[in-house]
């Protein structure tokens, strides 16, 4: 009998083979359990932003909104069920989260395979089923999840499982961006891990850049950076533009990206570029750690997980072919194999080398896999939990999206109107003293009309109008 996550897994196979049916890009992600959580949280921060003015949304209001959202989409209403305030704009902001992120939930591709008819009765799931695995009723435990009693030994058991489950989610995120560089989830999760300097401060200048200009945040990044190294004259960054301060940081992430992209370029075998990328990234998180660190050791547990994970993954798909392949000769499989590792010349989708294509589907698949694994139990610490996450140099999702005051030390911004404001002052000081010097003649002739006026009239005025004091005009007040 198929299990739950098989069936969920194979309709997102579906999905892969007819993708053009589901979305306009190939590289669309799955959006899991976990993923839709944070998304719908995010989005909720975002829309009581709008109506309060605060970036932030309770724990109790998103279960709530979140356990509504899932009987909404799923067609699973009853009658008893209040809609949550401000349910509508909650999600439309959701689904427009995931639309500019490139992503799919995975209720999105159930809903549209049953519609296409894409299912077998075999591979069918009822939406009561779906409902309660993705709010976490099913009793579907994860790898590395387990429940244990607080104890001190047990608690650090616990600890080595906060720790295994941090280093998973660094790789799948590194995976991920490189893959979809619309996800904004990965690039947040990653963009300071390791340290590179760029913490809340610098998300924030980039997630308003990449607002104002309609783009993904690692677009913006890579676009920051592309034109201070090869813009030329005209075309350099401003000298107050924010992301400046942190040109360094920037500098290194997305070279580091564009490390991983070669790989997949220049390495036809996905066996071989799949092992390579997660060496690599494997040397990227562990720079400066010592063997005897946690963070180490599970670095080191998760890209052999992940590396024999790759392997399966690949040797699936070559079954698949063989069987396919029947009554094909073993010289013209042999053949085949040999030219459809070969690279090209051309490119296909979206810039990515022919040669590079077949990783990148390996890596989709790691990643659908993921998708469908069961939730986090624990949704305060899969949302709020800074306390756990510090001891690894990051902070909540939610955090890090939440815009801080500008501060006033660099202020770029403000600086910028001070000096266009004293240029301003000073131009409109050269017009006044060019309007005077013009029309000079014309106020000295006028000067001794009034005085005389000024006399005239004043022996006109009554009597019990005291004149000027004397003293008033001598001294100084005469010269003057």
């Amino acid at each position: 009998m198929i299990s739950l996550q098989q069936k969920i897994l194979n309709l997102i196979k579906h999905f892969r083979r007819q993708w053009p049916l589901f979305s306009n890009s190939e590289r669309t992600t799955v959006c899991g359990a976990d993923c839709m959580l944070t998304a719908l949280q995010l989005s909720m921060a975002e829309v009581n932003k709008q109506h309060h003015g605060d970036f932030t949304a309770s724990l109790s209001d998103v279960m709530e909104t979140w356990k509504y959202l899932l009987h909404d989409k799923l067609g699973l209403l009853y009658e008893n069920m209040e809609e949550p305030e401000n349910y509508a704009d909650f999600k439309r902001a959701y689904h427009t989260f995931l639309a500019s992120s490139n992503m799919l939930d995975v209720i999105d591709i159930y809903q549209k395979c049953c519609a296409l008819a894409l299912v077998s009765e075999d591979e069918s799931i009822a939406p009561v089923q779906l409902l309660e695995f993705i709010s976490g009723g099913m009793n579907v435990s994860r790898s590395n999840d387990s429940v244990l009693p607080s104890t001190p030994v047990y608690r650090q058991d616990q600890n080595n499982v906060k720790v295994m489950l941090f280093a998973k989610k660094c790789f799948y995120s590194y995976l991920s961006l490189l893959v979809n560089s619309k996800d904004d989830l990965a690039l947040a999760r990653i963009l300071n891990i390791p340290d590179r300097g760029l913490g809340r401060e610098a998300f924030t200048k980039l997630k308003h850049a990449s607002q104002e200009r309609n783009m993904s945040i690692f677009l913006m990044a890579t676009s920051f950076i592309r034109t201070v190294e090869h813009g030329g004259k005209g075309c350099a960054a401003s000298l107050f533009d924010p992301l400046r301060v942190h040109l360094k940081g920037l500098s290194n992430f997305i070279n580091f990206i564009d490390k991983l992209g070669e790989i997949i370029g220049e390495i036809p075998d996905p066996r071989v570029a799949g092992g390579q990328i997660l060496s690599t990234v494997k040397m990227h998180l562990m720079k400066g750690r010592s063997n005897g660190d946690p963070f180490y050791q599970a670095v080191e547990e998760v890209v052999q997980d992940l590396d024999l994970r790759i392997k399966n993954i690949i040797d699936s798909q070559h079954e698949v072919l063989t069987v396919s392949a029947t009554g094909v000769s073993p010289t013209r499989y042999v053949l085949f194999n040999v030219i459809r590792f070969q690279p090209k010349l051309h490119s296909i989708n979206h810039g990515t080398a022919y040669c590079g294509r077949d990783t990148i589907k390996v890596l989709l698949v790691l990643l659908d896999e993921e998708a469908v694994s069961a939730p986090t139990q624990n949704k305060a610490e899969l949302l709020y939990d800074d306390v756990n996450l510090i001891m690894f140099g990051s902070i909540s999702v939610l955090t890090l999206f939440r815009s801080p005051a500008q501060s006033k030390e660099s202020a770029p911004k403000p600086l910028r109107q001070r000096i266009q404001k004293s240029v301003d002052e000073k131009i409109s000081k050269m017009e006044q003293s060019s309007i005077k010097s013009q029309f000079a003649c014309t106020y000295k002739n006028e000067l001794s009309k009034i005085r005389d006026q000024h006399f005239l009239s004043s022996r006109q005025m009554p009597a019990c109008i005291n004149p000027a004091p004397k003293q008033h005009l001598q001294g100084k007040y005469f010269t003057e």
